[in-house]
């Protein structure tokens, strides 16, 4: 059971919770307390989804080549850091890998940042998200993988350069990249998890004076994760993607 439940989870518990039981049935699943089914990160996330979708509302009818708003050159930076990334990374042919690594990069970004926010939390401090985000990373860049290279091209790369050693390098590469969702996960769950219960002591501590500077690193936190993450997902693409000499 959740330690105490939000103020948005609340609503939504008291609204929503019979679709929500639906949903679980359909997936096979049933609430521990089907009277409040939602669980903050569930309800965090769609909070973060909202968000997303009412700034980029905002900002498309704004857009601009003469007179570009600050909105606007904040998402411009973004997109040339990530072009200039993908570019560097899996090289000339990276644009068309821009949009899943922007969404990935602008929902991990903006998760993490809602934990500033008072009376809300971060959902990537609760395993589940991170875990969702590593499983759609894997599985995004096995799917690029075969799609650049075609099936049977894309399995040899587990064979090694040599078919004699293939009994070899067959197990580790699979353990490898097995391994991946695990190692993402667990690097975004765990410094942020660490990150709000650092902030959460210390707001008890010194309500006013300390958090402040605490707040600062959770912010340099939330950019620094959402990076590492998504450059590690570049990472993976170019590896999928790549064609061997």
């Amino acid at each position: 059971m959740q330690e105490h439940e939000l103020w948005v989870t609340a609503l939504f518990n008291d609204h929503l919770a019979g679709p929500a039981n639906t949903v679980l049935s359909w997936a096979g699943f049933e609430a521990e307390n089907p009277a409040r089914p939602w669980a903050n990160f569930v309800a965090m996330e769609i909070v973060v989804a909202l968000i997303v979708v009412v700034v980029f509302a905002l900002l498309r009818p704004r857009l601009s080549m003469d007179r570009p708003g600050r909105l606007q050159h904040i998402f411009e930076v973004i997109y040339q850091f990530l072009e200039g990334t993908a570019e560097e990374v899996i090289g000339p042919h990276g644009r068309p890998y821009l949009s899943y690594l922007g969404t990935i990069f602008i929902f991990i970004l903006f998760s993490n940042l809602l934990g500033v926010i008072p009376t809300f939390e971060s959902p990537t401090m609760f395993a589940a998200v991170p875990l969702g985000c590593a499983l759609a990373t894997f599985t995004y860049y096995n799917l690029s993988g075969f799609r650049a290279q075609g099936l049977g091209r894309y399995l040899k790369h587990f064979a090694g350069p040599m078919p004699v050693l293939a009994p070899l390098m067959v197990p580790i590469e699979l353990i490898s990249h097995l391994a991946r969702p695990l190692s993402l996960t667990i690097r975004l769950y765990a410094n942020m998890y660490a990150g709000e219960q650092v902030t959460l002591a210390f707001i008890g501590l010194a309500p006013l004076v300390i958090p402040v500077a605490f707040m600062g690193l959770h912010v340099f936190v939330a950019f620094l994760q959402a990076y590492i993450f998504t450059l590690l997902t570049t990472v993976y693409v170019a590896e999928a993607v790549r064609h061997e000499h």
